[in-house]
């Protein structure tokens, strides 16, 4: 088989590429809010050009709004009224105008909605909840820290950011201290992983916004050490997993039981790159009279990603790695301005494929769930600055992941879900830049066939002609999260329109005005919405019968299905084996059922919280 040879013009190859040294750990104390605001330099609030937006590439972007009474979107910033300190700011991060996302949700998180909203991870996410949360609180109440200067016991912050992984919180934490720069709010994180007892440090110094994972956040409130009583905006970042892979309980304990306002006095913002419709079922719970925005993806499975799927069998993909990393080297691809970010479905996988590239010359690092938190900052850190060019990780670990300059994305293991596929391949061609997706595809994968060639269809990619056999004869679709994927440059559409309890919509693009739009007539009533009231999720690829149970208050995964694992589609057996699957760790999903299993009841839920999430 012949296969493609991908030779834009990149920086010349640096003279010399080794393994790195082991460095020394940092300090055991570390936290990303030390002295953060005392130095401004260490956020890089100009950071050269290395991560500005290609705004050009947002032009004609679609955008759907359904809802009641949508305020219109805006243009320029000069048009919201946010403040000079946070206007500043904006200048200082070189925002030059706002991206589709960040035009549509601001006007509607600055009018008190609440919103669900699905956009590409690289659209400006971050700074369309950050930039209203942060110029609520100067409005409305200043920044208090609720503090003054003196330590206090329990930390009582006015927004809670909350997002499924370390890296993640970390992120979103030092974005929104470049935005809040000078205004006087205090952003504090706090993330399983590492010491609670610097975390707490922060928290007593006072805390305006707080960014957490749902595990130490429930650790920290159990301890009495925060309290969400005053809580007045509620953002959820990457939504669709928390709800998706295990959090919902946690979540749900968090915003419905302990002590946080109900919808309706607090503001829920509700962010992830897709939202299926029974995701979007279960986070509409948390809203109230919500305004559902989608936003056309760009370079998430666009044009601006060159997707190429081959056929490898799996005893060929190392091989084939190692000719695809040979021709970066040739033509200098494997700089720190061309990274290179490879995807496998194991913790053990990752593992043995970093210690194989490593020994065949090609300086990796691995990131997974295993990876105890220093592990994993000095893993992103020796990757984001190019010592080693190359990370091989698996999905949890790069959830959410914002690293400039990864430039080809290689799915060594294609994963299960077609909207899994959707994120790997985001992590390129990020903010309007080009990028490059390479899948190796085996037999085993053929149940993701049909998905896949439809969405490279839909992206304008060519479709190889063995992949259009494969879909052909595929019975499945992706593994059932994504059956009804017409559409699919949007990540989701609004469930509500299907029934007309939306209360209107409207569809725009980026450059052209406001156009009415017909949901009666459009594309994404929600999918076999006239065969089900809420659909059976995989009841057709994996036998048991209903994703939702009953649709009861705690979802009953599998309540009805007997010993069926829930974790089947992840895990790649029935049991949800705990060597191989990253979702499993050391007892989730376990084989022998009980309350390790997810099949066993709720107790099986909170076996994942320390496998690496939180």
């Amino acid at each position: 088989m012949s296969y493609n040879n991908y030779n834009p013009s990149y920086p010349p190859l640096p003279t010399r590429l080794h393994r790195p040294q082991s460095r020394p750990h940092p300090p055991p104390q570390h936290n990303p809010s030390d002295h953060l605001s005392d130095n401004l330099s260490q956020l890089s609030l100009n950071s050269g050009n290395s991560n500005v937006i290609n705004f050009d590439a947002y032009e004609d972007i679609p955008v759907e709004a359904t809802g009641s009474d949508i305020p219109p979107p805006v243009n320029t910033f000069a048009e919201i009224q946010l403040g000079k300190a946070l206007d500043d700011n904006i200048r200082r991060c070189k925002y030059v105008k706002p991206t589709p996302i960040q035009r549509h949700a601001i006007p509607v998180a600055l009018a008190g909605r609440d919103l669900m909203a699905c956009a590409q991870t690289g659209s400006g996410k971050t700074a369309a909840f950050c930039f209203p949360i942060i110029s609520g609180i100067l409005k409305q109440n200043g920044a208090m820290g609720f503090g003054g200067g003196r330590k206090i016991r329990v930390a009582s912050p006015l927004a809670l950011i909350m997002s499924p992984t370390r890296e993640l919180s970390s992120q979103i934490h030092d974005e929104a201290k470049k935005f809040s720069h000078q205004t006087g709010v205090k952003v504090v994180v706090a993330y399983g992983g590492a010491p609670i007892n610097r975390q707490l440090q922060n928290l007593e110094r006072g805390v305006d916004i707080l960014v957490a994972t749902p595990g130490r956040l429930v650790d920290m409130i159990e301890r009495e050490r925060v309290s969400l009583k005053r809580i007045k905006y509620l953002a959820l970042d990457e939504a669709d997993r928390m709800l998706d892979m295990g959090f919902e309980r946690q979540i749900r304990q968090i915003v419905q039981e302990m002590g946080m306002p109900p919808p309706g006095a607090r503001q829920t913002l509700l962010f992830s790159a897709t939202f299926p419709t029974e995701i979007q079922r279960l986070a509409s719970d948390f809203l109230s009279n919500y305004i559902f925005l989608s936003v056309g993806r760009v370079g998430s499975s666009t044009e601006l990603i060159d997707q190429r799927v081959e056929l490898v069998p799996d005893m060929d993909k190392r091989s084939r790695l190692m000719n695809i990393l040979k021709d970066q080297r040739t033509n200098g691809m494997d700089s720190k301005l061309a990274l290179t970010l490879v995807f496998v479905e194991t913790k053990r996988g990752a593992d043995a494929l970093e210690h194989w590239l490593c020994r065949s010359g090609f300086p990796a690092t691995a990131i997974h769930g295993d990876k105890v938190q220093m592990e994993r900052e000095r893993a992103l850190r020796s990757f984001k600055t190019g010592t080693t060019p190359i990370l091989v990780a698996t999905d949890v670990a790069a959830r959410g992941l914002d690293v400039p300059h990864v430039t080809h994305v290689i799915n060594f293991d294609l994963p299960k879900d077609i909207d899994d596929y959707v994120h790997r391949i985001g992590r390129t061609g990020r903010a309007g830049k080009s990028g490059l997706a390479t899948a190796f595809f085996s037999e085993k994968n053929s149940p993701l066939a049909k998905a896949l060639a439809q969405l490279m269809q839909e992206s304008n990619q060519q479709v190889p002609s063995w992949l259009t056999q494969y879909a052909e004869t595929s019975s499945s679709y992706g593994n059932g999260r994504s059956h009804h994927r017409k559409g699919s440059k949007f990540g989701g559409h609004d469930f509500r329109s299907s029934s007309n309890n939306g209360g209107g919509s409207r569809y725009d693009s980026y450059g052209s005005g406001n156009n009415d739009y017909n949901a009666s007539n459009s594309s994404y009533n929600d999918y076999n919405a006239s065969n089900s009231g809420y659909n059976d999720y995989n009841a057709n690829y994996i036998g048991y019968t209903d994703y939702n149970a009953n649709y009861s208050g705690y979802n009953n995964y599998n309540a009805s299905t007997g010993p069926a694992d829930y974790m089947y589609n992840y895990s790649g057996t029935n049991t949800g084996n705990s060597t191989y699957s990253e979702y499993s760790g050391k007892d989730f999903g376990a084989a022998g059922g009980g309350s390790d299993n997810y099949a066993g009841g709720a107790p099986g839920y909170e076996s994942i919280v320390p496998t690496g999430w939180d």
